[in-house]
């Protein structure tokens, strides 16, 4: 199984606790999530089904290289973090 995370920041403006899913890419992991809980696909997604510019996703650590398709693969048992890029002076 794989352990998808949600900061604390974004549960601030939606509830999405950490669930374990299956999945072999970022996609499939996402979709997962999104099955139970779908009022988080549109905070994580746009309308093309892209990660938002202003979300990051990492996998064991190492932020995800493909933000349009989500194909980076997941390897079972990996912990997968969504968060939501800060920015302000």
């Amino acid at each position: 199984m794989i352990r998808v995370c949600f900061t604390e920041n974004i549960q601030r403006h939606i509830a999405c606790p950490s669930e374990d899913v299956r999945g072999d890419t970022v996609r499939a992991v996402l979709d997962a999530v999104f099955e139970t809980n779908p009022s988080a696909r549109g905070y994580v997604l746009d309308e093309q089904g892209v990660l938002r510019k202003h979300m990051a996703v990492f996998i064991n650590g190492k932020q995800i290289s493909d933000r349009i398709t989500l194909s980076d693969p997941v390897p079972d048992d990996s912990e997968v973090y969504v968060m939501q890029a800060l920015s302000g002076g």
